[in-house]
């Protein structure tokens, strides 16, 4: 098995995926802790970061991800995003479900990595380990917060818009028939397009669109001492809403580009199977 995956190419894909997927969840769980965590215990205030910081954060740890495994394997680093270059680009479907484990488990070795970096703020901060910091390393309705009446199928609502967006925006910036960014620019104009979710569509849900994002580290939270991890604050099972959300989200967006922009671009030479973002190869 391990040298057919070699001989295929498809062990340095997952390698990538895997990699890529890692430093996004290495610096967008950091600093959530960094600000949630350590900014309660330094500064009440949020002295050590904000709303701005977490969303500029996360979408430099998708901008390096992109870099990082971009040339073996298009740097999916997303589930969903896989999933729609499968039905609409012609990635291959014998892929989907190795890069999707590949993407989560990226995610979770990240995640048990801020774990074990943070252990003595986590604690420290919050002792019992409950929604207070869960937040850190997966998503909650309105932000975890009762106040803001967001139950699970608002947040799914937002899951699906949230990933559409994000989707829809991939494959313009991605389509060598359109206008896509040059000089390599493409993992920077990614990583702006997750920045601008988290500033516009952040309230409901945490915006992971991503279903990696947020089932890797969920898993690492829970066998790590959050026993609540798989509820939101209301006490209803929500780990699947950042799960079928984007990749529902996902399908719906990359549709969308397809049918009202992608399919009346004039041109013959249809980009790379997969490739997020297409290399630059001279």
């Amino acid at each position: 098995m391990a040298e057919r995956l070699r001989r295929s190419g498809l062990a340095g894909e997952l390698g990538a995926e895997f990699a890529g997927t890692m430093v996004l969840i290495l610096l967008g769980a950091g600093v959530v802790a960094q600000v949630i965590a350590g900014g309660g215990l330094t500064d009440p205030k949020g002295g050590l970061g904000n709303h701005d910081s977490i969303s500029w954060a996360w979408g430099l740890g998708v901008t390096f991800g992109v870099y990082v495994a971009a040339r073996l394997s298009g740097a999916h680093l997303n589930p969903a995003v896989t999933v729609s270059l499968a039905t609409f680009r012609g990635f291959p479907w014998r892929k989907v479900v190795p890069y999707a484990v590949a993407q989560t488990l990226g995610a979770f070795v990240a995640a048990l990595l801020v774990r074990w970096n943070y252990t003595e703020v986590l604690a420290r901060f919050d002792p019992g380990h409950t929604f207070k910091t869960q937040f850190v390393f997966s998503t909650l309705p309105g932000n975890g917060s009762t106040a803001a009446g967001v139950h699970e199928w608002g947040a799914f609502r937002d899951q699906v818009i949230g990933t559409a967006i994000l989707v829809l925006l991939i494959f313009a910036v991605t389509d060598l028939l359109n206008t896509p960014p040059g000089a390599n620019l493409g993992a920077f104009i990614i990583g702006l397009i997750v920045v601008a979710i988290g500033m516009a569509f952040g309230t409901n849900a945490g915006y992971a669109i991503n279903p990696a994002r947020d089932f890797g580290p969920r898993l690492a939270s829970f066998i790590t001492g959050y026993r609540t991890a798989w509820r939101d604050q209301w006490g209803n099972l929500y780990f699947w809403v950042p799960i079928i959300g984007p990749l529902i989200g996902g399908l719906v967006g990359a549709a969308f580009y397809q049918f009202a922009v992608g399919r009346w671009i004039p041109g013959a030479e249809p980009e790379p199977p997969g490739r997020i973002p297409p290399s630059q190869e001279a």
